[in-house]
């Protein structure tokens, strides 16, 4: 159950994490994991030491600045955070806001842009780039973290809204608030597209520093007062209680108008169900047809505490759907979790993150580049012939990598292939065998061999054992 729980709420268990926690109770896991901001965040200081995975630099180390140092450092926090849900729900924010680095790279350029997508305030200049402002407000209040998006400076370059003035309303940020961000589609018409445009106008960017400066040269959100629609916008739904329309306002004071509008989004009903289903089949089941009771549970625990994503999770996580063992291995694993937990479970001494950022393109998902506006698709549609495949290329690499430690870690299992099997078969939970694929993995064991248990045979079919394990379906659930 512990492995259950840690490869929901994070990236799977290595089997130091396994020793880390196995005196937890699994509710006293998940309330330890959920209150991560009791841990120090100090994993980015084990970048480069040798007991931690590597990172391979291209000249000097800058995740801040570089992009492919960038995905290095979150896989590694991925792997190695003693805080796994803050990266976890990270991943989560990163594609219900899905924002793609490749656009703002190609407005600004490669600096600014990484810095807009993970920029650490501390190291370059104070600004917070989107992927940071998701681990600061994880658990936060969806009514706050869907402010400070609106004001991200990822966002405004990834929706145009640093385009959106009076004369000409930019109806991009408007229409994803409401459609993908908040209520989802038929609580809106696109005369309210139209509104939350003008609302939204002026809200831009401004530098600070030289552009040229990769330290202290950065763009952060500023209001336009000159450039924002002062008139009144009127919705189809409720602004505030019985009134659907924002009043006229000087334009000194229209960034309320912005306000106002998220405010009512918000509290909108739509809004509750529809982010307590996506929590439900990012943390519990996207296999099955979703769990309607827990989902109203959750939904009414947002209207309940006005939008407190702590609570919601808090609620799911010690909800019988999320600890049963019926919902084990009920969601279709996403590239990144899979190469993460593949990561943590076959080993990573002499390995370097790096190994896993083309791998994962193939899979169908590179970190801070999701297709379009509407994330990733999701669930099976995770799968194809050509994904499936560089999964198994890519279990077939790692177990190649780590062959030696995979076989020093069998040796006291090295009296028959059986008991090689039965180790392996724990150190790797899967959603079962169907048919004959554990006879098929003993056979492999046997094949070509008679079987002493040396050094030699370990070292060879240990890791072949691995790779087939780490590369069958069974495996690509969570």
């Amino acid at each position: 159950m512990l492995e259950h729980v840690l490869r929901r709420m994070g990236f799977g268990a290595s089997p130091e994490d396994l020793a880390h926690y196995r005196d937890l109770s699994p509710l006293a896991l998940v309330q330890t994991l959920l209150n991560f901001g009791s841990v120090a965040d100090d994993v980015d200081a084990n970048i480069g030491r040798p007991e931690f995975a590597g990172i391979t630099t291209r000249g000097q180390f800058s995740p801040d600045t570089i992009i492919n140092d960038a995905r290095q450092r979150w896989l590694f926090r991925m792997v190695h955070s003693r805080r796994p849900l803050q990266e976890k729900l990270a991943l989560f924010w990163h594609n219900h806001f899905a924002t793609a680095y490749s656009k703002i790279n190609g407005t600004f350029g490669p600096v600014h842009a990484t810095k807009m997508m993970d920029g650490k305030p501390q190291n370059v200049g104070g600004v917070r780039g989107q992927i940071q402002l998701f681990r600061d407000m994880a658990t936060a209040n969806f009514r706050d973290l869907l402010i400070e998006v609106a004001r991200d400076p990822a966002m405004l370059v990834w929706l145009d809204g640093r385009t959106n003035v009076r004369t000409r309303p930019q109806e991009n940020f408007g229409r994803e608030l409401m459609e993908l961000f908040t209520t989802g589609i038929g609580h809106y018409t696109e005369a309210d597209v139209y509104a939350a445009a003008r609302v939204f106008t002026g809200w831009n960017l401004e530098l600070v520093g030289d552009r040229s400066d990769p330290i202290n040269g950065y763009y952060r959100f500023i209001y336009n007062a000159g450039q924002h629609d002062t008139n009144a916008k009127e919705f189809t739904f409720d602004i505030y209680p019985g009134n659907r329309t924002i009043p006229a306002r000087p334009a000194g004071q229209g960034l309320q108008d912005g306000i106002d509008l998220i405010d009512a989004l918000a509290r909108h009903p739509a809004t509750a169900t529809r982010l307590a289903t996506r929590f439900y089949q990012f943390f519990v089941n996207d296999v099955d047809a979703p769990d309607q009771g827990l989902i109203r549970e959750l939904a009414d625990t947002y209207r309940g505490t006005n939008g407190s994503i702590r609570s919601m999770l808090q609620r799911l996580f010690i909800s019988e759907a999320f600890l049963s063992g019926f919902t084990a291995f009920r969601r279709y694993a996403w590239p990144v979790e899979f190469a993460v937990r593949s990561i943590k479970e076959v080993g990573w001494r002499g390995l370097s993150v790096d190994s896993a950022i083309n791998p994962l393109t193939n899979m169908g998902q590179q970190l801070y580049e999701p297709p379009d506006v509407n994330g990733w698709a999701l669930g099976a549609e995770w799968f194809s012939t050509a994904s499936m495949l560089a999964r198994m290329n890519y279990a077939a690499t790692l177990a190649g990598n780590q062959k030696f430690n995979l076989a020093r870690d069998a040796q006291p299992y090295r009296q028959s292939p059986e008991r090689v099997l039965e180790f392996l078969v724990a150190r790797f939970p899967t959603a079962g065998f169907a048919g004959d694929g554990f006879p098929a993995l003993l056979e492999y064991l046997r094949a070509g061999i008679t079987w002493n248990g040396s050094d030699a045979q370990l070292n060879t079919k240990v890791a072949g054992a691995v790779r087939l394990i780490v590369g069958a379906g069974e495996y690509q659930f969570n």
